[in-house]
Order: structure tokens, then sequence, then C-alpha cells
């Protein structure tokens, strides 16, 4: 059996939708679908999640001509698959509970889980499968955490149906109210399904032919990968890769689900297997990929005999964690310590704070940040055991004029990490692919 979860993209408009029905029954075992709300139907357009959080903004301030013109659009788009489709799946009597559902209270997180919602609805009614709305099966904990009931309560829920339509990117709160996973969390919601119905293999229909070196944005025609393992995946969608939630591995990796990424729009294109281990065959690339992530802060601390100073890292560590802000890196030497956070955590006058907390906390001898920072992974298992990958990736860098604000290489020597000015991200990517793959 597999899942099949699809994008935006994929779901975007009727006759897309009706081309996704023939993809699912050209293969009798695709089981099990998740969708995601339509996206973009063409540049300028708008995707109904952002029309949804829109929507319930315009609630939360009390703006009745907004809130009534943005659903309206919402109405209009729905209303439009519908037609395009050719058959009444009831739309209208859906679209008015939800508009007054959403102005008797039920809150953002409800609001913008109704794109997926009707997505499914519709998808449902299509393929004449059973809807399951995933409140039956998705659970969060008091911290808005995944709960691990999650996945009992799916293998109960889903054995009760040898198919199955289920919306993603939500689930149930501890407050028994719709609770939302991050932006793009329908992939969670597919591996998810996937480990629940115990699948030989999740598919992930999006609108590429699968992973790419980099970015083609920044590089044209980059490389496919045909194989990569669940860390490099990880690792690579943290680092702005897109194509997949970094979060979604997590529930098949425990079970050794493999994923494919593939085409909605070129269904016969091989994609890209993501693995539990990808061993590197002699002659292949060392490097997997190259993914880049713009606007963080290094804020560095000194201070003389910091090594010998127990307790040192805490004392750090709880200035941050009392803000609940979490760090990307944390690079040292030994009377030296730097911690990378991401901007998103610093406005309003934050950074400031936290670095006045850490001259009281730890009264360092010099504190300094470097502002607007990105950063660049170089990702790769083929990296551990060839010499001389740093001094390639460091001598490119070189040789383009880029410098480099920080290094950060992880414990596994999977990864090497460069901090370099947000200006210079584009760059940084484009000569560390050029070196390793052309």
């Amino acid at each position: 059996m597999k899942v099949c979860k699809f994008g935006g993209t994929s779901m975007a408009d009727g006759n897309v939708i009706l081309s996704v029905a023939k993809i699912l029954e050209a293969d009798p075992s695709r089981r099990y679908v998740v969708v995601s709300a339509p996206g973009k139907r063409f540049g300028g357009d708008m995707k109904v999640t952002d029309m949804l959080y829109k929507f319930a903004s315009a609630i939360e301030s009390g703006d009745k001509n907004a809130y009534e013109e943005i659903f309206g659009k919402i109405r209009t788009r729905f209303l439009s698959i519908q037609t395009e489709i050719g058959t009444d799946m009831g739309m209208q009597a859906e679209l008015d509970e939800i508009y007054a559902t959403a102005l008797d209270g039920a809150g953002a997180d409800y609001c913008a889980s109704r794109g997926e919602y009707l997505s499914a609805k519709i998808m449902s009614a299509v393929l004449g499968v059973p809807f399951v709305d995933p409140t039956e099966f998705i659970r969060f904990n008091e911290n808005g955490v995944l709960s691990e009931e999650t996945f009992d309560l799916a293998k109960a829920v889903l054995s009760r149906y040898p198919r199955a339509v289920v919306p993603g990117f939500y689930g149930l709160g501890a407050d028994g109210k719709i609770k939302t996973f991050s932006r793009g969390g329908s992939d969670i919601t597919g591996s998810i399904v996937a480990r629940g119905a115990s699948v030989s293999l999740y598919e992930n229909w999006t609108d590429v032919s699968g992973f790419y070196a980099c970015d083609p944005r920044i590089v044209n025609s980059p490389k496919n990968i045909p194989e990569l393992s669940y860390q490099e995946l990880r690792e690579l969608s943290y680092m702005g890769a897109n194509v997949l939630h970094s979060e979604s591995i997590f529930p098949v990796r425990s079970a050794g689900i493999p994923i494919r990424i593939c085409n909605t729009f070129r269904p016969d294109d091989a994609g890209t297997y993501i693995v539990k281990t990808h061993k590197r065959k002699v002659g292949e690339n060392i490097v997997t990929g190259v993914a880049g992530k713009k606007d963080f802060t290094v804020i560095s601390l000194e201070k003389s005999m910091m090594n010998s100073e127990v307790g040192f890292v805490g004392k750090v560590l709880s200035v941050i964690e009392k803000r609940q802000i979490s760090f990307e890196h944390l690079p040292s030497g030994i009377d030296t310590m730097s911690l990378v956070i991401d901007n998103e955590y610093l406005k309003n006058g934050v950074l400031e704070e936290i670095i006045e907390d850490f001259r009281e906390v730890v009264k360092p001898d010099r504190l300094y940040t470097h502002e607007n920072i990105a950063l660049v992974a170089t990702v790769g298992h083929g990296m551990a055991n060839s010499v001389g990958t740093s001094a390639r990736l460091f001598k490119a860098l070189a040789e383009a004029g880029i410098n480099v604000i920080m290094i950060d290489q992880g414990s596994s020597e999977m990864n090497i990490i460069v901090g370099v000015d947000n200006k210079d991200c584009e760059r940084c990517i484009r000569a560390i692919y050029n070196e390793f793959f052309n």
C-alpha cells in the first residue's frame, strides 16, 4: 500500500484535481490520500491558506467589510473548483457553515485548517472514497507538540478504512479545539498516515520532479538527486530546500518507510527517493546538496578561562530559554562562544534585552554581534570519508571573494555550515555548487 500526499499546486483548480484522480486510479496500491489547501494557479494569485489567515485576522480586528470581502474570494475559489469538476459536492453549504463557525469565535487555527478540509471533501467526492478527519487521530499536547498517542490512534482509525482521503495540516489540540502544524505541515500529516496505515511507500506529490542539489532559482538546471537519506533531507529541508517539511521524516523514519518525491505535472518522472541510509558508491558525488537560509544574528561572547567556569553554557542558555527562544548553532572555542539565532526571535528590542542579560549573568570580557547573516549548508554522507572536502569548499569561497564570518561542522561530519553576509548568500551557494557539481 501507498500513501499519496498532494500539495497546493496539485489542488489549485478543478482540472488539476481531475488529473490527480487519474494518477491515483492508475495505481490501485495508492490507498490513502492526504491533501493540502489549493495553492496558486498563476503568478500573483493567492494561496487559499493565506486568504484564510487574513480572514481570521479581519474577524479578530472586527473589520466586517474586510472579512466579508476576503471570505467572498474564498467562496468564489471553491465554487469555481466545484464548477470545473462538474459535480455539486455541497460546497455552498460547507462554506456557509465555516463562515458561521468562524464568526462564532472558532479562532485562527480553525480558519486556517478549512482549506485542507474543503480540499479533502472535494477529493473524497471525486474519488468516491471515505473522508476521514484528522481530528480523529492527530493529537497535540499542552505545549502544542505532536503527541505520541497520535500514532496508536492513527493505526486504530485507519484500520477501519481500506481507502481514505484525509485533510493535511491540522489535528486536535489539548483544549479540544482545532490545532494546526507549522506551514507546510500537510507533509507531516502524510507521514503520520503512512506510519498509521503501515504502508510500504509514502509518495509526496508536488510541482517539481524530486530534490535538486541546489535551489533552481539560484543555479540554472541543478542536478537532480535520485536518492538521499532521512538525515540529509532533514539538513537540506531545514536550511531552505522547501520541497518537503523538515519534520515530516520523523514518523516514517522509525518505521523505515521510504518517501518518494513525485511531480504531479510529470507523473512518469523518476523523482527522488528518501531512505533510511544512503551509502555512496565509488565515483558518486561526495556532496548531496547545498542550501542556504538568510536572516540570522550571531551573538559572540569572549571571556578568559571560560572553559574552567562550571555552568557557563547553562547560564548563557538560560537567558534565551526564559524568552522561549531557540538557537540554531553554538560554535565555541576555549574562551569564546557564539549563539546563532533566527532574527524572527529578536525583533522589537529583544536583541538589546538579551545582550544586557548576558552582560549581567555571565559578565563576558567582550560581547559583539553580527547581524543579517545567512547560513549555507553543504550536506552529504560522503563528506566524512573524503579527504580535502573542506579545503575545496573554502578555496571555492576564497576565489569567489566571499568573506566567511562563521564556520560550524556537525559532529557526524555530514555537513559544513558557513555564515556569510545576507548579500553573499546566493553567490556562496553558486560557488560551492560549481566546485562540487560542475
